[in-house]
């Protein structure tokens, strides 16, 4: 039988097998298929605050999960940021970018790049037995990441509709035009977000490095 203590940990490796899933499903261009893909994201980002509530409030922390949770939101991240690139810039004009048509290349390393560098960091200073905690920046930066994925994957879903069902008039321009603007609102926020979340933590580990030294 589960131990009710290993729940968040289940809750992390379900939302690790969640990725790969919704991958695939924004890959299929029916709406069915990128319906399910946003409801599996929100899902999933759903389930990060929750098994992280459940092992603050009783207590169920564990090594394993805090190994594993890193892995499982950079896993999200790369399964739905590198669809937004690869539709953008293949034949699936649904996935076409707000003002841009394509997914910028620099957003994808921005983003990439840096939780590549927050993870060399991490694993340099754990090393010698010290842990820089996540700071607000970083917590903020994750919620407006979850906020356009979320955005991202309906209107993709939501364009694959009106595309193949030929949507028409003046609410469907109106709620485009709406979408969209969160689209690239939420996109812009988050990109601010993962660059100051960096620098600050480059700070903090700039200043641990000194009076280690």
């Amino acid at each position: 039988m589960l131990e009710r203590r290993a729940l968040p940990n289940v809750i992390t490796v379900a939302r690790i097998a969640a990725a790969p899933v919704v991958f695939a499903l924004l890959y299929v261009p029916t709406f069915t298929a990128r319906l399910i893909a946003w409801f599996v994201f929100l899902g999933a980002a759903f389930s990060d605050l929750w098994d992280g509530w459940l092992a603050r409030k009783h207590g169920w922390i564990s090594d394993f999960g805090k190994f594993v949770d890193p892995i499982a939101d950079k896993l999200l991240l790369v399964c739905t940021f590198l669809p937004f690139y690869l539709l953008s810039n293949g034949d699936y004009p649904a996935a076409a970018v707000p003002a841009m048509g394509t997914f910028p290349l620099s957003i994808l390393l921005v983003v990439f790049g840096r939780e590549l560098l927050v993870t060399v960091l991490r694993t340099i200073v754990a090393r010698r037995g010290t842990v820089i905690p996540a700071g607000s920046a970083g917590k903020l930066k994750a919620v407006f990441q979850n906020i356009f994925i979320g955005t991202a994957i309906l209107l993709i879903a939501l364009r694959t509709a009106g595309m193949r069902r030929g949507w028409d008039g003046a609410f469907w321009a109106f709620w485009q035009r709406l979408h969209e603007s969160v689209y690239l609102i939420s996109l812009a926020i988050a990109v601010a977000l993962t660059v100051w979340s960096l620098v600050i933590y480059l700070w903090a580990w700039r200043r641990l490095l000194r009076e280690s030294l």
